[in-house]
């Protein structure tokens, strides 16, 4: 049989018709790329810092290779003569250190920091403990001396050495590190304190008189400079208690002065009010006064022992024109009497009391007044 052949109908095989106006032409988009094309902000920061990261990581790698890789150079042999084309391939020998096969060995005293001999703190720490227990030794032994006559001018220098071996001073180093630490303290010991050789060919130290100075105790030095200087403290000492002595005296002087005058105003003032009392009608009062029974009413107990004192007094009531004094047979012994002559009038210290008195009332009736006027005021104020 013969096979017939199919046709496809119309409507599959057609396309649907394009707008020409809203498509692109073929050519424009070839020539403009897609705008997803070109990456974000976002994507380009992140992409940068990759990029750094991937960098500083290849930088390091490329530095730790090439450290491992290249081998350190040995050291110079300290006893060869290093020319410039040896010291292409070795590195010199550090000072305070030897070198033997290309290795470095500090000396005593000293350790290894990368290629350098530096000084080891731990042995300059004990030279210096060791020098300072040198100096305290021969310091304090010089300053007994001079203070106290107990101590040695001059110490040995094996009794040190001896001393510092049974406290066990050294005992946390070794024998050649000892040995490094007592040639170095000697040296510094030797510039620090004075040296000799005694005739026994013993070597002693001495410790310099201004370092010694320091270790004597406070009282000694007190003591050392009252006795250079005797004469000035002993002056000084005299002029101040000649200088008290006579500001005691003077302010006794003073005392004494203005004591006399305050008993005369008292006699003054007692004998004028007995006056006044004396003469009032309803009074059996005398107008006179035994001065002996008066001198022992003012005066102080203490004040009777010293006779000066009444004697003054009764200088100045003898001089005083107001007050008569005549002897009296009183109950059968005869006695002086002292009697005030002026009547009506008052002495000074009265007149003075009576004139603070008044300008005291003048003050607090003139603060009265002043107080009240305000008041009144204010109450005037308040109903209006």
């Amino acid at each position: 049989m013969d096979s017939i052949p199919r046709k496809r109908p119309k409507s599959e095989t057609k396309t649907p018709k394009r707008n020409p106006k809203s498509s692109p032409s073929p050519i424009r988009s070839i020539l403009e790329p897609p705008q997803s094309f070109f990456p974000s902000k976002e994507e380009f920061i992140k992409l940068l810092s990759v990029l750094l990261i991937a960098c500083a990581v290849a930088l390091t790698c490329s530095f730790l290779a090439k450290y491992l890789d290249s081998d350190p150079k040995s050291f110079c042999d300290s006893d060869s003569d290093s020319t410039d084309s040896d010291l292409d391939s070795c590195e010199p020998c550090p000072a305070n250190g030897e070198c033997h096969q290309g290795k470095l060995q500090c000396s005593n005293g000293y350790r290894k920091q990368g290629t350098l001999c530096i000084e080891d703190g731990a042995i300059n720490e004990s030279t210096k403990k060791l020098v300072r227990h040198f100096e305290r030794k021969v310091c304090e032994a010089y300053a007994d001396n001079e203070c106290y006559g107990t101590g040695s001018i001059w110490v040995p220098e094996n009794g040190v050495w001896k001393d510092l071996r049974s406290n066990g001073f050294m005992d946390d180093l070794d024998e050649p590190a000892y040995d490094f630490v007592k040639a170095k303290a000697v040296e510094a010991v030797a510039e620090l304190l004075e040296k000799r050789t005694n005739a026994h060919g013993i070597n002693e130290l001495k410790c310099p008189e201004s370092l010694m100075e320091s270790y004597k105790p406070l009282t000694c030095r007190i003591q050392q400079w009252l006795l250079e200087h005797i004469v000035i403290v002993s002056s000084s000492c005299a002029m101040l208690v000649t200088c008290a002595i006579l500001l005691r005296k003077i302010q006794g002087k003073r005392h004494f002065s203005s004591r006399v005058e305050e008993l005369y105003d008292q006699v003054c003032d007692f004998l004028e009010e007995n006056a006044v009392t004396s003469n009032s009608a309803d009074s059996n009062c005398e107008p006179w006064v035994i001065a002996s029974r008066l001198r022992d009413h003012l005066l102080l107990p203490r004040e009777r022992r010293d006779p000066l004192l009444w004697t003054k007094v009764e200088e100045l009531i003898q001089e005083d024109s107001r007050i008569d004094r005549y002897p009296k047979i009183v109950k059968g012994e005869q006695k002086v009497v002292w009697e005030w002559q002026v009547e009506g009038s008052l002495s000074l210290s009265k007149l003075k009391k009576r004139r603070e008195t008044q300008k005291r009332v003048k003050q607090v009736n003139y603060t009265n007044t002043i107080l009240q006027d305000n008041y009144n005021r204010r109450i005037a104020e308040t109903s209006s």
